[in-house]
C-alpha cells in the first residue's frame, strides 16, 4: 500500500507543527528561567545593600569607640541590649583570691645632680715666634718716689697690612778712558723680565688665587684701594707666566 501525495503533505504539516511547538516550548522555558534568574539577582542586590549598610554602621560605631572622646565612647552594658553588637567575645579573666597579704616598706633615695661648669681656659696663648712690640703705659700720676712691685702684661694680636713698594734698579754706565767701551752691570734675574711685577708680588697673587681662593678681580679691587690700577688682562698674564 502506497501513501498518497495528500497524506504525505499532511504528515509534513504535522511534523512541522510538532517541531514548531517543541521550539516554542523550549523558548518559553528559557524565558521563564531567565525571568526567575533576574528576580534572584534583584533579591541578591537588595540583600547586599542591607549588608553593606549594616557593616558601615558597625565601622562607624567602632571608630567612635576607638577615636571618639570619653563622652562619645560606647560602653556596652546590660541596660543597652538594643545597641548594636560587634560579635566580639572577650576572653574570660581568671578570678584570683587573696589568701595572704604582706606589707612592703621601702626607702626612697633622692640624688642631687650638680652641674659641673667647665672652667674657662682663658685667652689663647699666642705663639712665641711672633714679633713682640712692647707698648709701655705708665700711670698719669708722679711715680718718681714710688717702688715698682710688678706689672700687668696683656698681649694683643695685631695685623699690619701688606705694603706695596717699588724696587728701583739703578745701573750706572761707565765709559773707558779711550771712550771705546761702555760698561754697565747686567740686570738682576727676574721671573718675568718684561713685566713690572716682582717675584714677591707674583707669589702673593698666585697664593691668594689658588690657596686662599681669592679671585683676580677682587685682587684687582685691592690694588685700586692702594691707588694702583692694573688691568685684569695684565694680572692674568702675570699668573700664567708665573705658573709656567
Amino acid at each position: 500500500m502506497y501513501a498518497s501525495e495528500k497524506d504525505i503533505n499532511k504528515w509534513h504539516k504535522a511534523v512541522d507543527n510538532h517541531f514548531l511547538q517543541s521550539i516554542a516550548t523550549t523558548a518559553f522555558n528559557d524565558i521563564c528561567i531567565l525571568m526567575q534568574t533576574a528576580v534572584d539577582y534583584k533579591i541578591l542586590y537588595e540583600e547586599s545593600l542591607v549588608q553593606i549598610a549594616s557593616l558601615t554602621h558597625q565601622i562607624q560605631e567602632l571608630k567612635r569607640l576607638i577615636f571618639g572622646s570619653r563622652d562619645e565612647r560606647f560602653i556596652a552594658s546590660n541596660n543597652h541590649l538594643s545597641q548594636l553588637s560587634l560579635d566580639i567575645e572577650a576572653e574570660e579573666v581568671a578570678q584570683c583570691k587573696i589568701t595572704d597579704a604582706k606589707k612592703i616598706e621601702y626607702i626612697r633615695l633622692t640624688k642631687e645632680v650638680r652641674e659641673n661648669k667647665a672652667q674657662h681656659p682663658g685667652r689663647m696663648k699666642l705663639p712665641e715666634h711672633l714679633e713682640r712690640r712692647e707698648i709701655i703705659i705708665t700711670p698719669a700720676e708722679d711715680t718718681s718716689n714710688c717702688k715698682k712691685i710688678g706689672e700687668e702684661i696683656t698681649e694683643e694680636l695685631e695685623y699690619e697690612p701688606g705694603k706695596l713698594f717699588v724696587n728701583r734698579y739703578v745701573r750706572p754706565k761707565y765709559v773707558s778712558e779711550n771712550k771705546e767701551t761702555i760698561m754697565i752691570a747686567p740686570m738682576a734675574e727676574r721671573p718675568l723680565p718684561k713685566a713690572i711685577a716682582g717675584a714677591s708680588l707674583l707669589a702673593q697673587i698666585v697664593i691668594d688665587k689658588y690657596v686662599d681662593h681669592l679671585p683676580l678681580y677682587r685682587q684687582q679691587e685691592r690694588f685700586k684701594r692702594e691707588g694702583i690700577h692694573i688691568p685684569y688682562s695684565t694680572i692674568s698674564h702675570w699668573v700664567r707666566g708665573a705658573c709656567n
